[in-house]
């Protein structure tokens, strides 16, 4: 039997929480690694974790190729590949290759997004069961939104892009459900790193949606450009939303304690919404709005009525959940050369684990008070993923290889 499997970017909930008791702490390059294999071409996508198989989406750079890997999760083995041809040009970041988006899986099927090439979903086995092609993505930066898989849909942000939009897929057939565009949004007030910049370029979120249950409901969460939206999952239609954020959104919304918490890109706004509203819940279920924090690519976490987020340049924060007062403002320092961090928080027990673009994972204290408890080094590779963590071992995957960290594993039933 398995401990619980991770199987969408940030796992089952898609707020970074892990159900492992006996993740390790402190490892190298050479210690408490039970394997590791070299990958064919850079990615930032994170590894998802079933049974015994591992997915991986992974860019053909040179052959204009997009594909996914299964992988043995014992050894990395690849067990086989499938990959999709798209030579027409497209935009993307220089440290954002194709396939930057994380595969999704519920034991059935797995579903994989290839941006402006397709939505792609394959049984265990690797035969393609269906395919939708549902336009190109037009963004400067490329895509990152990851699947969704909940209820028999398969839900996905098509953005960022001037029609950006959320679709829900019947997960048989891939036939659309419903699709709801972005919400209008002005730009002439914007108060976060592009203040008094009135060009609508630089409108996007890079937001995967999660699925939260509130009582006996429950709803999709995403993050639009400048509002927190609750959808009803079956149907699409918006059953609260909540004014504020800023017009560039990178990291994904984050939820606990009955409090939603979405945070804003390049020196935006971060705030925290009281769930059980309908309608515009601004003025009545806004707990808080902080103005121009700190870059924020990454995802955080809540845990016992604080929020942990690390900023992009490398500073770590603690935040009270129902006032937004910020705890504690660390600097994490590795001794590698890139202390900037892409990556989003995983969180464990009462320990939150956290890459830097170096390959060095922080494992700090879920506590108000700051503790870093184990600082550990890789090989220096570029890293943009975020952890996956199954049967006590974690998944790191850089732009050379993909790590599993902790004790090999033996045959599994």
């Amino acid at each position: 039997m398995h401990a619980d499997n991770w199987p969408m970017w940030r796992g089952a909930t898609g707020s970074g929480t892990a159900n492992e008791k006996a993740l390790p702490q402190k490892w190298n390059a050479t210690n408490s690694i039970a394997w590791k294999i070299a990958l064919p071409d850079r990615g930032n996508s994170t590894p998802i974790v079933w049974g015994d198989k591992i997915f991986l989406t992974q860019p053909l750079e040179k052959s204009n190729e997009r594909a996914l890997l299964c992988l043995d999760r014992r050894d990395g083995r690849v067990l086989w590949q499938r990959t999709v041809k798209y030579a027409e040009a497209e935009e993307s970041h220089e440290d954002n290759p194709f396939c930057s988006e994380s595969p999704a899986t519920d034991g059935e099927i797995v579903v994989v997004t290839y941006g402006s090439a397709g939505v792609y979903c394959y049984d265990f086995e690797g035969r393609e069961l269906w395919k939708r092609d549902l336009g190109k993505i037009r963004f400067t930066w490329g895509a990152a939104a990851s699947p969704v898989i909940h209820g028999g849909m398969v839900f996905l942000y098509r953005g960022p892009d001037p029609q950006a939009h959320l679709v829900a897929l019947d997960k048989r057939t891939g036939r659309t459900v419903w699709r709801r565009d972005d919400p209008a949004i002005a730009i002439e007030d914007r108060t976060d790193g592009f203040k008094g910049n009135k060009s609508r370029e630089w409108i996007c979120s890079y937001s995967t949606p999660i699925i939260i249950k509130h009582g006996a409901q429950e709803e999709l969460v995403m993050s639009h450009p400048g509002q927190l939206r609750g959808l009803d999952p079956a149907t699409g239609a918006v059953r609260w939303s909540c004014a504020g954020l800023n017009p560039m959104i990178y990291a994904s919304p984050i939820a606990g304690e009955d409090t939603v918490v979405a945070m804003g890109g390049f020196f935006g706004t971060s705030q925290a919404v009281k769930l059980g509203g309908k309608g515009d819940v601004t003025a009545t279920h806004r707990l808080w709005q902080t103005v121009r924090t700190q870059n924020r690519l990454g995802s955080g976490v809540i845990h016992a009525g604080h929020v942990y987020v690390l900023n992009t340049p490398g500073f770590v924060e603690c935040i009270e959940l129902k006032t937004g007062k910020v705890v504690y403002n660390e600097r994490l320092r590795g001794a590698a050369a890139k202390n900037e961090s892409w990556s989003s928080m995983l969180l464990a027990g009462d320990k939150i684990y956290i890459p830097n673009q170096s390959g060095e994972t922080y494992v700090l204290r879920a506590a108000p008070k700051f503790e870093l408890l184990a600082t550990n080094p890789l090989d220096g590779a570029l890293t943009n993923a975020s952890l996956a963590a199954a049967d006590g071992q974690i998944f790191l995957r850089t732009h050379r290889h993909l790590w599993c960290i902790g004790k090999r594993s033996g045959a599994t039933d």
